[in-house]
């Protein structure tokens, strides 16, 4: 499994990975993030799948950016393309692999800003080649690991907030993930893309650098339960037969 996640605000995009990679009882460390960072040309593709397919999607995609990228002005054309490659490794692949018990399962969230693209678009691209674009309404998507950091999102992420707000829920979403399953963890990759920047910024953080963070968010969490205005929940210890009684 992988936490991948990617969020579209007012003032850009957000995107974090981590780098664990399980395979039956053994646990590595790779990287899930591919970039493109040229002349009003930027973009970043997240995965989540079977390293396999990944990384031959991945080469094969390179390959083309590398003769044709120039061609493509907006970042849906980028997207497209990318799921070529990735039908292309199905034909190739999917047949023995699903012989021999695996999944073709190569989700893709693919965040940038292309020349004629008005601001910065975010998608989630599906295995079949197929995608949707991640708007407003539900300015975030996640593949992988989804269910620890949805609540986290959904209650305190708004379009309108600023990148730098965007990034804390981003690694509280990913830290709710890692504490809730053995196979997310550091280190995690960040990229972050301001609007009309045309530069994606991308860094990783091991776990020392940031577990001071984990550990605020634990204890204030830990007093806000204790201030929680719920005396009606009392209730629930009052015996309704021993009232009765009284």
């Amino acid at each position: 499994m992988t936490f991948c996640l990617g969020i579209k605000t007012k003032n850009g995009l957000v995107g974090l990975s981590d780098t664990r990679i399980t395979s039956g009882n053994e646990t590595t460390t790779s990287k899930k993030v591919y970039k493109v960072n040229k002349e009003k040309h930027s973009f970043f593709i997240m995965t989540s799948g079977l390293r396999s397919v990944r990384d031959k999607a991945i080469t094969y995609f390179s390959e083309t950016i590398e003769k044709t990228d120039d061609q493509f002005k907006k970042l849906y054309e980028a997207v497209n393309e990318f799921g070529d490659q990735i039908k292309r490794v199905a034909k190739e692949d999917k047949e023995s692999l699903e012989e021999g018990g695996l999944s073709f399962n190569l989700f893709s969230i693919i965040g940038g800003q292309l020349e004629d693209d008005k601001s910065p678009k975010l998608y989630l691209l599906y295995p079949q080649g197929n995608w949707i674009e991640v708007r407003r309404g539900t300015p975030f998507v996640i593949i992988g690991n989804s269910g620890a950091g949805n609540p986290i999102l959904k209650r305190s992420l708004k379009y309108e907030e600023s990148l730098d707000y965007a990034l804390k829920c981003a690694f509280l979403a990913f830290d709710a993930t890692r504490i809730s399953a053995n196979d997310v963890d550091f280190p995690i990759d960040t990229v972050i893309l301001e609007n009309d920047s045309y530069h994606i910024i991308e860094k990783r953080f091991e776990q020392a650098e940031l577990s001071h963070i984990s550990e605020f968010w634990n204890s204030r969490i830990r007093e806000a339960i204790s201030e929680l205005p719920a005396d009606v929940l009392k209730k629930a210890f009052q015996d309704a037969a021993a009232l009765t009684n009284q």
